[in-house]
């Protein structure tokens, strides 16, 4: 290791820039005790609002504890990517039932990639400075609050809707996770939150998820209904999802901090096959093959053509009574999977009378 290693808060500031560099629009360094937010998810799963995401409950407790996770980490960099598509007409998406909602996270390509990728180049940035160093990157895809390490390398404060919220940013950014043995110069927690008396986010939420302000029962979460539930969605929940197919973003559209929140650059967050205005017949005729072929590289694969059909069904019996929505019902009311049968036929309960 050179001597260009010993002079830590050089090579902090460069980290920052080369971030920078690399589409991250800010990077924070922080430590590995997460002890108040290891006691918030001990109790959070204790309630079960995990719902059916037992990979939040597994590993012990190295979700909450780095140095366990990645034996010799000391430092955690955080970083955060802007996701938003310019001009996504959100709130006008929502308002048109007969529209598929998707959550403006999932248009473009899968971040996982990209950011991981990333993550990597700033790595070997580091590395072609220092010599080898021990690290590992993390995008959404390990036990890693990340959520909490943001908060706790000044990239914000974690919001009522338990979204990290960024004065100058808002929310729709991504975040990633460079795990090093690196003893960098760790960076001030975010010093308050700014959320104050404001509650519009558990007053928009349509299922009333948040059982209290930082407390999101994922049970009755949109995302975690159309992206993560593998069975039936709830019927009493089922008219309260609207036109959501993939993901919910209310929460963030009525949060007062996201009047901050910056178009992103990167071209492959920008929407791909029209999907945020695809009309809900269109997207429900899809054939399996039509859909692996559009969703190639995107999130949302991970609902699969299976919960992507239940959710459109969901959405058509949510929508205003037409013909062209009955045929498509119709169309599907033989499919091989009970899953969507089930749902196509509440759908077309809703429109009994015609």
């Amino acid at each position: 290791m050179s001597s260009y290693a010993l002079d830590l808060d050089t090579l902090a500031a460069s980290i920052k820039e080369w971030g920078r560099e690399l589409g991250f629009q800010q990077t924070g360094i922080t430590g590995v005790a997460l002890g108040e937010h290891e006691a918030y998810l001990e109790r959070w799963l204790a309630e079960g609002y995990h719902g059916e995401m037992d990979y939040m409950a597994a590993h012990g407790q190295k979700r909450s504890r780095p140095d366990e996770l990645v034996p010799g980490t000391l430092r955690i960099v955080s970083l955060r990517m802007d996701y938003l598509p310019g001009d996504t007409d959100m709130a006008k998406r929502l308002a048109d039932p007969t529209h598929a909602y998707v959550s403006r996270y999932a248009l473009g390509r899968d971040y996982h990639k990209l950011i991981r990728k990333r993550l990597q180049q700033l790595a070997e940035r580091i590395q072609s400075t220092i010599g080898p160093f021990g690290y590992r990157a993390f995008v959404d895809s390990a036990p890693v609050l990340e959520k909490a390490l943001a908060e706790k390398a000044g990239l914000g404060w974690i919001g009522k809707n338990t979204l990290v919220l960024n004065r100058k940013a808002g929310s729709y950014f991504f975040l990633g996770e460079l795990f090093t043995d690196l003893p960098l110069p760790v960076d001030e927690p975010h010093p308050s939150n700014h959320c104050g008396r404001c509650s519009a986010c558990m007053a928009i939420c349509p299922t009333q998820a948040f059982v209290a302000p930082y407390v999101l029962d994922a049970r009755r979460c949109i995302s975690y209904l159309t992206i993560e539930l593998k069975g039936p969605i709830p019927e009493e929940l089922r008219p309260l999802v609207g036109n959501r197919v993939f993901g919910c973003d209310d929460c963030q559209i009525v949060c007062p901090w996201n009047r901050f929140a910056k178009p992103t650059a990167q071209p492959d967050f920008q929407p791909r096959h029209n999907l945020d205005n695809s009309d809900l017949v269109t997207l429900f005729r899809w054939t399996e093959e039509e859909f692996l072929s559009r969703t190639e590289g995107s999130p949302l694969r991970r609902a699969g053509y299976e919960r992507w059909l239940r959710n459109l069904a969901v959405a058509l019996g949510n929508a205003p009574t037409s013909i062209p929505v009955i045929e498509a019902l119709k169309a599907h009311q033989q499919h091989p999977s009970p899953l969507v049968r089930e749902h196509v036929e509440w759908a077309l309960g809703r429109h009994a009378s015609v």
